[in-house]
């Protein structure tokens, strides 16, 4: 235990995710040694981000409008939407440069353990996008974990009465991985989603 305004810091940066009671203390001490202008400029981009960013309207993604720069570009497909769990998801699919359709961020992943039903997320508004019925598939990107497969889950079933096509990213194993390491679902997720090579 620290006094005053160090355990403060240290306590405050503990409560974000991802941060255990060692790197808080670890990231404290380093504001401390830093120079004064590199913890304003740090100061600066958190207070600017807060003013600043907000979330799209339309999708959910993170922006500094009303609509982000993906939602707000006319060359995007409008008739395909992925939907993922969190913002990060959408840099994720978009460094890949794979995908030129829409997204629609949920905003999490169901998780009854944690409290996290259907209607805390943003499921209402993804069928509002689909009611005019210009979109032809809904890509489902959820994490390959069990709130992501039973996120998936609910949504295959929501939205199978829309008459929408409705397709799951595969998954399997990583290049680079040995078989030894791999779990039973993802060695069977990679049986399912073998593919002919000599056809």
């Amino acid at each position: 235990m620290y006094e005053g305004a160090v355990q403060d810091l240290i306590d405050e940066l503990g409560m974000l995710p991802g941060i255990g009671p060692k790197s808080a203390q670890r990231i404290a001490f380093h504001l401390l040694q830093a120079d004064e202008a590199d913890v304003k400029r740090l100061v600066d981009a958190l207070v600017e981000v807060k003013s600043k960013v907000r979330f799209c309207e339309t999708c959910g993604n993170v922006a500094e409008s009303e609509q982000c720069r993906i939602c707000a570009d006319p060359r995007r497909d409008a008739t395909v939407i992925c939907v993922v769990e969190e913002p990060k998801d959408v840099v994720a699919i978009e460094r890949t440069r794979e995908f030129r359709g829409r997204y629609h961020v949920l905003g999490g992943a169901i998780s009854p353990m944690d409290g996290v039903g259907p209607d805390d997320l943003s499921i209402a508004q993804l069928f509002s996008r689909l009611a005019d019925a210009s979109v032809s598939e809904v890509i489902i990107a959820t994490d390959p974990n069990l709130e992501g497969e039973a996120t998936a889950t609910y949504l295959v079933r929501a939205l199978s009465t829309l008459g929408v096509r409705i397709s799951r990213l595969a998954s399997g194993l990583p290049v680079g991985g040995d078989l030894e390491y791999a779990d039973e679902i993802t060695l069977g997720r990679a049986f399912e989603g073998r593919r002919l090579l000599n056809a």
